[in-house]
């Protein structure tokens, strides 16, 4: 029977782990919350003005549906900011290799593995590059940063290499003289 406090205990020894490596990776948006208030702004205020026009024409309909375009435009909006929301932390520390995944709607998937015994695979196009990145431990192949571009998945892939093989050789003793 369990008390408990050994699931505690082992939290406090991986956190009191030293990390190798760590990463946060988020969707990149161009346009923040200002930019967003500006475009929503031009666009209802040239929608109004043109619907005006056509309103002094005698197009009536045409206002409304000028005010539906930017209605739509705002709700892409709204859910491409909601999207942006996703992230992955990927930590690795002597013992091991955290995956945490949260989507855009808040749920968590998280995976653990052995650096010792995880390998890290890629798919290449000739023309764009690295497309995906896989960890794969155990008959598991799980793909990590999508997020990132053709060039920061392969400065990615060199860092997480690099951490792989230090957490693989163990963790260096300095003496202190």
């Amino acid at each position: 029977m369990s008390t408990g406090n050994e699931i505690a205990r082992e939290r406090s020894e991986r956190e009191a782990e030293p990390q190798i490596f760590s990463a946060l990776l988020t969707p990149h948006r161009s346009l923040n919350r200002t930019g967003f208030l500006a475009v929503m702004l031009f666009l209802s205020i040239v929608s109004f003005v043109t619907g005006m026009v056509f309103l002094m024409m005698g197009a009536w309909p045409v206002l409304g549906f000028f005010g539906l375009d930017v209605l739509v435009i705002w709700w892409a909006f709204k859910v491409n900011f909601r999207a942006a929301r996703a992230r992955e932390e990927i930590v690795v520390t002597p013992s091991e290799l955290r995956v945490r995944r949260v989507s855009h709607r808040g749920q968590v998937a998280e995976w653990v593995f052995n650096p010792l015994w995880v390998r890290l695979d890629q798919e290449v196009d000739e023309d764009f590059g690295i497309e995906h990145l896989y960890l794969i431990s155990r008959g598991r192949r799980i793909i990590i940063a999508s997020f990132l571009g053709p060039d920061e998945k392969a400065s990615f892939y060199k860092g997480l290499v690099e951490a792989l093989n230090a957490a693989r050789r163990g963790p260096t003793y300095t003496p202190v003289t």
